[in-house]
């Protein structure tokens, strides 16, 4: 299936609502007044300079912070609402990818087939190694499966590709479509635009907000530019008219 037949056909429900949401540290507001929803079926990527707050609006909507302001609400499919993946998954290095996954299945309050998790992420072949001894990509992929345990209704992972190599970063990508594709509604950051490029909405933050947010051709398009990359710094340069821009995308009729 092409991207733009699982951006027609994928959609369904709404899973997560974000809903004026803000956040601040102390006297230092990092953003307010984010909104936007997150559909079944569909991949959506975050992007935004360093230190626009990519980090915590994740950790908000995965539940593990508390906004300042607003609310998040995630519709549950199953015993599991939101599985998390942070930027450095830590795991027990003695522990096999296996025994990893029966060990934070077991947290689950409902039988979980870690099997069919492993297969998902596509590390069948390494199931009895020990996480000491799998490559970045693999601990990566184990993280994937992690955070996927259970049948979570949203999936939210930050800066999943790291730094990872090409090749492996393009196939983390194609796990995190093929994620979407099987009805799970995945939200990530990444400052790695192949992550943009195969989402179904990208939203910018920036300048304490989602400045932008639109499909992958139609972020390119509004910007005049030719490539992902070329409309992201167009954008985060402050040139733009982000008036029209702002909010849009990822609504009940895209």
């Amino acid at each position: 299936m092409t991207q733009d037949s699982r951006r027609t056909q994928a959609r369904g429900r709404t899973v997560a609502t974000v809903e004026g949401v803000g956040h601040a540290f102390g006297d230092l507001t990092v953003f307010r007044d984010v909104s936007f929803e997150v559909r079944e079926g569909t991949m959506t990527t975050l992007v935004g300079p360093n230190g626009s707050g990519k980090t915590t609006l994740l950790r908000i909507v995965a539940g593990l912070l508390s906004p300042t302001e607003g609310t998040v609400d995630v519709t549950r499919r199953s015993e599991r609402a939101v599985g998390y993946l942070p930027q450095q998954p830590s795991f027990r290095s003695v522990f096999t990818v296996e025994e990893t996954l029966r060990f934070y299945a077991d947290l689950l309050p409902t039988d979980v087939d870690v099997a069919a998790a492993i297969d998902r992420v596509g590390l069948s072949g390494a199931r009895d190694r020990n996480v000491d001894a799998l490559s970045g990509g693999m601990r990566r992929l184990l993280g994937i499966a992690q955070a996927t345990l259970g049948d979570p209704s949203l999936v939210v992972l930050d800066e999943p590709t790291g730094d990872l190599d090409p090749r492996m970063t393009e196939y983390v990508f194609e796990v995190l479509v093929d994620l979407a594709e099987s009805g799970m509604a995945v939200l990530l950051a990444t400052h790695n635009l192949l992550g943009a490029e195969k989402a179904d909405d990208v939203a910018l933050l920036d300048r304490g907000g989602i400045v932008v947010r639109a499909p992958p051709d139609e972020f390119v398009g509004d910007a005049d530019a030719d490539s992902l990359a070329e409309a992201f710094r167009h954008y985060v340069s402050g040139d733009a008219d982000l008036t029209v821009r702002a909010g849009a995308g990822g609504g009940d009729d895209q």
